[in-house]
Order: structure tokens, then C-alpha cells, then sequence
């Protein structure tokens, strides 16, 4: 097996905050995509939303700005932007069921080829049910991009043919960030967008439970000086 690159959760933030154009509204789900507000520069205005009720989220709050009725959907102390607004959860539902957010960031148990996301219960015997707001935010959101590893603890694909765990929405997701690589969700298959470095397309596959096809202008993503994730 080749000496690959592998991303750490702050790399794979670098690489979803590097797709979303300025003055997006994106609601931030649970988990890891959290994770992509420390990641956007401030000068793309873009327009952060969590199901809990905050629209204009700011960066993750340390020391003395915490304020502990100030959270994000992770229960993270957060900061809010100048002009940000607090609204009950209809309101905020009423945002992401309505067509109101550009991107929705879910992370993710199983993506299909077809783009049915899985993420809210396993098959494991203590798992427990939170499925939250995600099936609002997996169709009501213009873009729906999903984070996760690309394979189990085990070893087992979590990009697959059929998803195995119960479906979150059926046929929604975009774009995949995992830690080793970018993949589109195109008319029904894996098209890898961007592989880490020392990783070929084969042994991509390998980890994949899916076909997978490498687009025509696929990118290598390293690392710089600073151990940012960056695209060439």
C-alpha cells in the first residue's frame, strides 16, 4: 500500500470552506461541520445558520467571550456577527425547510452513489436515534454537502453502493469531503473530484463500496507549511 496523505477533521473543514463562494447562507450541522466557521474568511460575508435558532453564527467563542445561552447545534459556545438575529425553532425550520440556505453541511454514517444520505442511526445494538433537524436541512437546502471518513474503524466503505443504515433523504447529497478525497454525487455515480496525495484512483476505489470514476481535471490535495489543506 502506497504512503498516502490522510486529513485530519480541521483539513476536511479547509476543503468544504474552500467550496462555499461568498455571501452563501449554509446552515452548519451537528459534528464536524461545525468545524468549516473557523475556516471561512471573514471577507466572503458568508452567512452562517444553525437549526437551534442563530442566524449570522460567528466563530467558536473562547475565554471571555462565552456566553452560555450562546451555542450552535453541537452545544458549542459560539460569537455572533454584527447584525446576527435569534429566532424560536419555527422560524429557524421554517429557513431550512423553505429553500432559504444555499448549502446545508451534514456530516454522515452512509452516502449511496445515487446521494441517499445516512446519518442518523446505525445498526449498532447502543445506538441511539438523533436525527435532529437533518431531514429538514438534507432537502431543504439548495447544496448538500456531507463530511465523514471514508471508511469505518473497521475498514468498511462508507460511500456504497446502497446505504444498510435507515435513509435520512433520497437522492440529496452533492459532494463529499472525506479524509481522503473530494467526490461528487453525478447522475447517479462517485465522481472523485480531488484524491490526497500518495493515493491512487485503484486504491480509492478499494476503500469505496462504489464504482468510482475520477473527473477529468482531478486535483491532488496537499498540505502546506502550515498544514493547510490546499488543492493543486
Amino acid at each position: 500500500m502506497s504512503n498516502h496523505l490522510t486529513l485530519n477533521r480541521n483539513q476536511i473543514a479547509q476543503l468544504v470552506a474552500l467550496d462555499i463562494p461568498p455571501g452563501s447562507a449554509v446552515n452548519l450541522g451537528i459534528g464536524m461541520p461545525t468545524l468549516v466557521a473557523e475556516f471561512l474568511p471573514a471577507e466572503h460575508e458568508v452567512l452562517l445558520h444553525s437549526e437551534n435558532g442563530i442566524l449570522g453564527m460567528g466563530a467558536i467563542a473562547l475565554g471571555d467571550d462565552i456566553d452560555s445561552d450562546l451555542i450552535n447545534a453541537s452545544r458549542e459556545p459560539i460569537t455572533l456577527i454584527q447584525g446576527a438575529s435569534i429566532s424560536e425553532h419555527t422560524i429557524s425550520f421554517a429557513m431550512m425547510r423553505g429553500g432559504h440556505l444555499d448549502y446545508s453541511i451534514l456530516g454522515g454514517f452512509q452516502v449511496a452513489s445515487n446521494g441517499d444520505l445516512a446519518n442518523w442511526i446505525t445498526d449498532a445494538d447502543d445506538a441511539i436515534p438523533a436525527i435532529g433537524g437533518a431531514m429538514d436541512l438534507a432537502v431543504g437546502a439548495r447544496q448538500v454537502l456531507v463530511m465523514l471518513s471514508h471508511t469505518s474503524k473497521s475498514g468498511e466503505p462508507k460511500l456504497v453502493a446502497q446505504c444498510s443504515y435507515p435513509l435520512t433523504g433520497v437522492g440529496v447529497v452533492n459532494t463529499i469531503y472525506t479524509d481522503l478525497a473530494i467526490v461528487d454525487v453525478v447522475n447517479g455515480s462517485f465522481i472523485a473530484r480531488a484524491i490526497v496525495e500518495g493515493l491512487s484512483l485503484q486504491e480509492l476505489q478499494e476503500k469505496t463500496g462504489a464504482p468510482l470514476q475520477a473527473s477529468n481535471d482531478c486535483r491532488t490535495i496537499k498540505l502546506d507549511s502550515k498544514e493547510n489543506a490546499i488543492l493543486s
